[in-house]
């Protein structure tokens, strides 16, 4: 039978879109089937130790581990309707000296919920990976627009200024952050073990009747051969509640780079127009409007990423809703939910990956937000200066609030900002403050306080906790 996917049929955006060959391969179905095979031979191995199987039996699975026959065992399935056994059956015709020791004792998911945290494993050290690589990515641009001031919105209204280079160590934080919880989740990703059909390993404690060796014995040997350490206890799989565990931490590092993404649309917005995306001499923005440049690589981020958030629910449910030893209501999910949130994070990481290396920072557009806005932050920094003189707090605040808000209605008319002129012309103030230092304290370029010290000091985290890999 053969089984064959082209464009005439549905096939999902991660078959070819979105995420790398290496991570599809993963989630692939001749790796799991691989690697479901490496899993009955571990056990194989183990048992051939305590005496239930002979080497010449396990020879021969390991010299067929690799025939994998998708065709074959998908004509068996649709005759039985069981995948597992539909392998296993496949994987016997293909050993006659081995095949009927296959499985022995074993349930569907002792091999299946091994095999799953297995790729999981191998899935997450790509994720880690990307993340590093774009720490160090973000550690450069940091590096470069550590001191480069920029107008800082709260509200989406002018606040006070900033610099490009803390403004991205915010990101930065979070990635560091991210990184420590994907290192330690898999650190302690387990797999299920050999327990058997509820968890009691009571098949394997019948098959070892007699035996000097106990049922845990036999899954150490296993889980030894598999490098991978098992839950002490389970039902008939393994805690759903790492699953959970598992998909927060992918959508929690989806939601550092979606407020990146975000803020880069916000900032890459004409009506703002200080940072933009890469763009190809031959790239087409709009099918209507030929000017256009949109944030299209942000904009995918923020769609994977919600995606990615959504699918932490059914895992959530996944864990809450198993009844007693298990039923089967998670299963048709976790094929789609797990390979998904795994592919949506790395095509989010590596986009984001290209959006730093490539951004581009309009120096112009940032002094003109500056020059507009940042002369009512500034007024912050001369009220500061004439209560150090002895002004009175309360009437300097009043009198530069006076002023403030008849400049702000200027500038909303698009003409130039009037305050530094009628703030450095008040008499009240000058009383305290020369004309001369009251346009000096009013240059906000340099208002920017410890944000290139703390930039820096990120820059170092980077740099310190990568040297470290």
């Amino acid at each position: 039978m053969e089984i064959r996917f082209d464009h005439d049929t549905f096939l999902s955006p991660f078959t070819w879109r979105y995420g790398s060959d290496t991570m599809r391969h993963i989630w692939s179905e001749h790796h799991k089937r691989i690697t479901l095979r490496s899993i009955w031979v571990a056990l194989a191995k183990a048992q051939q130790s305590v005496g239930l199987v002979t080497a010449k039996q396990v020879a021969d699975l390991e010299a067929h581990q690799n025939d994998v026959d998708i065709a074959r065992a998908t004509e068996i399935e649709n005759e039985i309707h069981h995948d597992l056994m539909a392998e296993i059956k496949t994987y016997a015709e293909q050993c006659p000296t081995g095949g009927s020791i296959i499985h022995l004792g074993a349930t569907s998911m002792d091999i299946l919920d091994n095999m799953d945290v297995l790729r999981q494993q191998q899935a997450l050290d790509l994720i880690i990976d990307l993340v590093e690589e774009l720490l160090g990515h973000f550690g450069e641009r940091i590096a470069q627009t550590v001191d480069v001031p920029c107008m800082a919105f709260t509200h989406i209204q002018p606040a006070e200024p900033t610099t490009i280079g803390y403004r991205l160590a915010q990101t930065a934080q979070d990635l560091l952050d991210d990184l420590e919880e994907l290192q330690r989740v898999r650190k302690h990703l387990k797999g299920k073990g050999l327990k058997g059909a509820v968890g009691t390993s009571a098949s394997y404690k019948v098959l070892l009747s007699g035996s000097s060796f106990e049922p845990a014995d036999l899954e150490r040997m296993v889980m030894e051969e598999l490098h991978l350490e098992a839950f002490d206890a389970a039902t008939q799989v393994y805690p759903r509640k790492q699953d959970w565990r598992l998909g927060t931490v992918l959508a929690g590092t989806c939601a550092t780079i979606a407020k990146f993404a975000l803020d880069f649309r916000i900032l890459q917005s004409p009506p703002i127009g200080e940072w933009s995306e890469p763009f190809g001499s031959k790239q087409v923005g709009s099918s209507a409007m030929p000017f256009k440049r949109n944030p299209i690589n942000s904009e995918k981020i923020d769609s994977l990423c919600r995606l990615a958030a959504a699918q932490v629910d059914v895992l959530w449910h996944n864990a809450a809703d198993t009844i007693l030893e298990r039923t089967l209501d998670d299963s048709a999910n976790r094929r789609i939910t797990i390979p998904q949130l795994f592919l949506a994070t790395e095509e989010v990481l590596a986009t984001a990956d290209k959006l730093i290396r490539g951004a581009v920072f309009h120096t112009d557009g940032i002094r003109q937000t500056l020059a507009k806005y940042g002369l009512f932050a500034a007024s912050e920094r001369l009220l500061m200066e004439l209560g150090r003189r002895g002004a009175d707090r309360q009437k300097m605040h009043e009198i530069i609030r006076e002023h403030s808000l008849k400049a702000w209605a200027i500038v909303q008319r698009g003409e130039g900002n009037p305050l530094a002129e009628t703030l450095s012309s008040d008499e009240q103030i000058i009383a305290h403050i020369s004309k001369e230092e009251v346009l000096s304290l009013l240059d906000a370029s340099d208002y920017v306080g410890d944000a290139p010290e703390r930039a820096r000091l990120m820059v170092e985290r980077i740099s310190c906790t990568l040297s470290k890999k």
